[in-house]
């Protein structure tokens, strides 16, 4: 049992850093220390002659074509890709693509547009588009309604856009009084016919 365990023990390589069978370690440590170097940086062992090949590949400093910060070269690619202020990103709203930095500001204003929802006739702004499909019902709820929200094609074609709540009682009173006259200029124009015929 003593002999199982003693095959099994470890020491630490005072060079490497590394958990090395005890039977090996002096032959171990020779080879270490004669080949292998720590990176000052990363604390990976290198082969010694591969070194500066290693800190120029993966620590030297760069500047990122982009933004010019400078960095390890090592991360460039991940500051390109998920950090860089000056990367394209595309506005969720309308796809252009613009420097990351810029895009809270545009998707503030873009997001602010608004778009006709075909079920329900209505102008929702393009940032609550995805709740409001969400919810939306059409015309199920508006059969009620008056035909001002089934016609879109007023608006389409570059009228005014007008929410409906706002001009319903106006064009219904504008409506009223134009038939009111109607039915009055008609019926004064039909009495005075028979009054000129009993002249005659």
């Amino acid at each position: 049992m003593a002999g199982a365990s003693d095959d099994h023990s470890t020491s630490i390589c005072s060079h490497c850093d590394r958990a090395i069978p005890s039977t090996n370690i002096d032959l171990h440590f020779a080879h270490c220390s004669r080949n292998l170097e720590k990176c000052k940086v990363c604390g990976d062992m290198i082969p010694k002659k591969f070194m500066e090949e290693h800190f120029l590949s993966t620590h030297a400093p760069v500047s990122c074509s982009l933004c010019s910060e400078t960095m390890d070269r090592n991360i460039l690619d991940v500051h390109k890709g998920e950090n860089c202020p000056q990367r394209i990103v595309t506005c969720e709203y309308c796809e252009f693509p613009l420097p990351a930095i810029d895009l809270l500001e545009h998707q503030e204003v873009c997001g602010n547009r608004t778009e006709l929802c075909l079920l329900c006739h209505k102008y929702i702004r393009l940032r609550d588009r995805h709740g409001h499909n969400s919810r939306c019902t059409g015309g199920v709820n508006n059969i009620a309604e008056s035909s001002r929200n089934i016609r879109p094609p007023e608006r389409a074609q570059g009228a005014p856009r007008r929410q409906p709540q706002e001009f319903s009682p106006r064009r219904l009173l504008f409506t009223i009084a134009i038939t009111g006259i109607a039915v009055l200029l008609g019926s004064l124009f039909f009495q005075r016919k028979p009054d000129s015929n009993q002249v005659n």
